[in-house]
């Protein structure tokens, strides 16, 4: 990175960190792997009943009317935080303070094959990133689609009267599959993408803390985001610079 990026000296005395998270971001990703986790334990023994570990599970939750009940109220749960996030977009976009960088461009695309490249030694550049890589992207939109399809067949499986009154009966043996799969899916998806991508790779074990702690070290964030790193040092150089000429006119009045 050039020097003309690095930040001023009010800056740099600041912190050796930066925020990445808020409180309101760290405690929604609390809540959506809480409900996960028990979803998870209370919906895959109920797919695989006849397996012996999934029997022993229903067991120790108080059997199998206990297990589902606890899945419907982490359902509900789960409801409350989707509808809390799209809320808080609803919002942010209404005071124009939204930021698209979540949505796929033709740049993942062309970020994906370099990354590719240089992961087989083809290229020693290794792509730049904003706030969120393609793998990132990835994973959210996953969450977003699979936790529609989820939440809707879900539903269709809990009040499945209701939903015949207005649909064919076969709507529910569909719905049954759609969120059979899908959770199973979801799933398999935390265990083998999403903890080896957050918390198991070499540069990142034993654990990343950064969704715990909302902060992340200049030095990762550079590596990891060199883009936003710039807009961020862009923004407090700025904010730098306002304050000394604000300082220097309070000066020349007080002289």
């Amino acid at each position: 990175m050039e020097q003309t990026l690095e930040a001023g000296p009010i800056t740099r005395a600041r912190a050796e960190y930066v925020e990445r998270f808020s409180l309101s971001q760290r405690m929604e990703h609390l809540a959506i792997m809480i409900t996960f986790t028990g979803l998870a334990i209370t919906g895959l023994p109920q797919k695989y009943a006849g397996a012996a570990l999934s029997q022993w599970l229903i067991i120790h939750m108080g059997g199998i009317e206990l297990t589902r009940l606890i899945h419907r109220i982490l359902s509900f749960i789960f409801t409350a935080g989707a509808l809390y996030h799209a809320g808080i977009i609803f919002v942010s976009i209404a005071r124009h303070q939204f930021r698209p960088n979540i949505f796929f461009s033709f740049r993942d695309y062309r970020d994906a094959i370099a990354v590719l490249r240089y992961d087989l030694g083809i290229s020693d550049k290794h792509p730049e990133f904003d706030r969120f890589d393609f793998r990132q992207k990835f994973e959210y939109w996953g969450i977003v689609f699979g936790g529609i399809i989820m939440l809707i067949s879900g539903y269709f499986l809990m009040f499945p009267i209701f939903f015949t009154r207005i649909l064919p009966g076969q709507a529910i043996p569909v719905a049954k599959v759609f969120h059979s799969y899908e959770g199973l899916m979801a799933f398999l998806v935390i265990i083998i993408w999403h903890l080896y991508g957050a918390h198991l790779e070499p540069d990142k074990f034993p654990g990343d803390t950064t969704i715990f702690t909302g902060k992340i070290s200049r030095e990762r964030m550079q590596k990891e985001h060199s883009l936003e790193y710039e807009r961020i040092v862009r923004e407090e150089r700025e904010r730098d610079e306002k304050a000394q000429e604000e300082k220097e006119k309070i000066d020349e009045k007080v002289n």
